[in-house]
């Protein structure tokens, strides 16, 4: 997911894909008030005859209401989408890029009468679950089984990257596109490396030696952003599932009552990102920052490391040097993991959705079949630095970035060997609070065991709901 640029911070994510539960959204008042419906308010033009070019029945000289989180990513790729549509359909597009997706957002979906397609990323996206559970998600699943634009012979579902439709799955029903194909994991200048004779770490144990090297050279050895913990916790989570291997990551998932109490993966992951913060290798006020001023501080070379998703790049562009060569590392591992070191969290994130009560819902569902076309994925490479899930969906010739180039070798030199958590997306609550627990532990508040004990309490409270019978992953 696509991280904020200003203001108030992020989302995976990570995800983004990929990148998220920071802000409490009134769940109640928005539930009640979409469950009320608040009545259609407009009327959406009528459908044209479909066909196999025109599986919705999109009406030419419609119009087209667009709203994208305007962070990580920016939204000049959305502005590129937006003129090929209306080219190609007459349509008049109108276009909004924010931060405030609940601000701007909530009133609407609650009156009846949100847009056509949603960005719905960022620290104020409107939660998923909530949207899911009050009926306010159109269902994608006739994308999926829409012939491709780029191969009409094939079917949308077959051109995406393995765990795109797992990812965007509610309930059972495909509702949401994550879009953009984030890796996780650390990242590090090229460039302080090779002038400080640094080898990129494997092994837990070798990170922890470059920190104390870092320090010695008057350096942070970790940055991190501290005012949202999302970011500490994919490296706290990372190591779960590599230390433990996917049944660990599952447990969590599936809400198992031994996910974190009684897991030793958990407690030894935990403990090893607690080590940093006792042996002082942390960014001095690091806890303090948020994600652009730590980021920022990395790029000044303040510190070694720093966790992300792969918007990072795009994110940082003005502020990364030009010879600063960034670059991405996996996780390093835990001794005894059950994942090799290649191993990395690697998935969909940046969810689209196309609102139940869309005035153009034709036009939304052919907008996401648009986006999965090699052409419209191009566009976002170029515009936004990152890839997509579509697969291959970059044309050749293309030339990519330092980070986002390394996160492409990392991805090869994985193969099979990635994993990708589906609890923030499926129990906002439960992310929410095991992100608080990380926040309280990165400032020596609470030690490892509370904060085990504080993830498993959000497990089992997560397990009450109703609707966590309808998630499970085998």
């Amino acid at each position: 997911m696509g991280s904020t640029g200003e203001g108030l911070g992020r989302r995976d994510l990570i995800k983004r894909s990929a990148a998220l539960g920071l802000i409490s959204v009134p769940t109640m008042s928005f539930l009640s008030a979409c469950a009320s419906g608040g009545g259609d308010t407009t009327k959406g033009p009528d459908k044209a005859a479909v066909s196999k070019e025109n599986p919705f029945g999109v009406s030419k000289g419609g119009k087209m209401d667009v709203v994208v989180f305007k962070g990580g990513f920016g939204d000049d790729y959305a502005k590129a989408w937006e003129a090929a549509f209306d080219k190609k359909w007459g349509t008049t597009s109108s276009h909004l890029g924010t931060q405030e997706i609940t601000g701007k957002l909530q009133t609407r979906f609650n009156g009846g009468n949100p847009p056509d397609v949603v960005d719905n990323s960022g620290a104020q996206r409107i939660k998923l679950d909530v949207l899911f559970k009050s009926n306010q998600l159109a269902d994608l699943t006739p994308v999926l089984d829409a012939p491709s634009l780029d191969d009409p012979s094939k079917k949308v579902r077959d051109t995406l990257i393995a765990g795109t439709i797992e990812q965007g799955t509610q309930g059972g029903k495909f509702v949401s596109l994550n879009y953009v194909y984030t890796v996780y994991g650390f990242w590090y200048s090229g460039k302080l490396f090779k002038e400080k004779g640094w080898t990129p770490p494997k092994t837990w144990d070798e990170f922890l030696a470059i920190c104390a090297k870092a320090k010695e050279a008057g350096l942070g050895g970790l940055a991190h952003q501290g005012k949202y913990p999302y970011y500490i916790n994919v490296v706290i989570m990372d190591l779960i599932a590599k230390k433990g291997g996917l049944e660990a990551m599952k447990a969590i998932d599936n809400l198992e009552p031994n996910a974190f109490e009684g897991s030793a993966a958990a407690l030894a992951a935990v403990e090893a990102v607690y080590e940093v913060v006792e042996k002082d290798l942390l960014l001095p006020g690091t806890n303090g920052l948020t994600h652009t001023e730590s980021q920022t501080a990395w790029n000044q070379y303040k510190a070694a490391f720093i966790p992300s998703g792969s918007w990072l790049e795009n994110e940082q562009l003005k502020q990364t040097p030009d010879d600063f060569d960034m670059q991405f590392l996996p996780v390093p591992v835990l001794a005894d993991s059950k994942l090799p070191f290649e191993a990395i969290r690697a998935g969909a994130g940046e969810p689209f959705i196309v609102p139940e009560k869309a005035a153009n819902k034709p036009g939304g569902l052919e907008f996401i079949r648009s986006m999965l076309s090699r052409e419209w994925s191009t566009i976002f490479a170029q515009q936004a630095n990152s890839l997509t899930v579509v697969k291959d969906g970059v044309d050749p010739g293309v030339k990519l970035r330092p980070g986002t180039q390394s996160a492409v070798t990392a991805l090869k030199a994985a193969g099979t060997n990635t994993f990708n958590y589906l609890y923030p997306d499926w129990y906002s609550e439960m992310d929410t609070a095991i992100q608080d627990a990380s926040n309280e532990l990165m400032a020596k508040r609470i030690q490892p065991k509370e904060w085990i004990k504080r993830a498993q309490a959000a497990v089992n409270k997560a397990a009450q709901d109703p609707n966590a019978k309808n998630n499970r992953r085998s």
